[in-house]
């Protein structure tokens, strides 16, 4: 069983930034392709961004130039860099392992 514990959601301003971390228990994190996803009120989760165990990535069209995934293999942790956020971006994050774990999310609110 993996266990994901998610942090670095809050309240930011508009045009601020936040960095959300995924630390992963087990020892296959390098292998496996780590994501982000969102999830606003009343709809289905969406994904954010992905990156493979190559660190290819891949992001939704709405965050691109704005946020970044990247990884740590050594720590077993997944990050999404998040600048110049939009009250829009507001949503609990979720952090996905291998297509088959998910986080227990963290809000990030946008807000003035």
């Amino acid at each position: 069983q993996v266990q994901l514990v998610e942090s670095g959601g809050g309240l930011v301003q508009p045009g601020g930034s936040l960095r959300l971390s995924c630390a992963a228990s087990g020892t296959f994190f390098s292998i496996v392709s780590m994501a982000w996803y969102r999830q606003f009120p009343g709809k289905q989760r969406e994904l954010v961004a992905r990156i493979t165990r190559d660190g290819n990535t891949n992001y939704d069209d709405s965050v691109k130039g704005r946020f970044t995934i990247s990884r740590d293999n050594a720590k077993n942790t997944v990050y999404l860099q998040m600048s110049s956020l939009k009250p829009e971006d507001t949503a609990v994050y979720y952090c996905q392992y291998g297509r088959a774990y998910w986080g227990q999310g963290t809000q990030v609110t946008v807000s003035s």
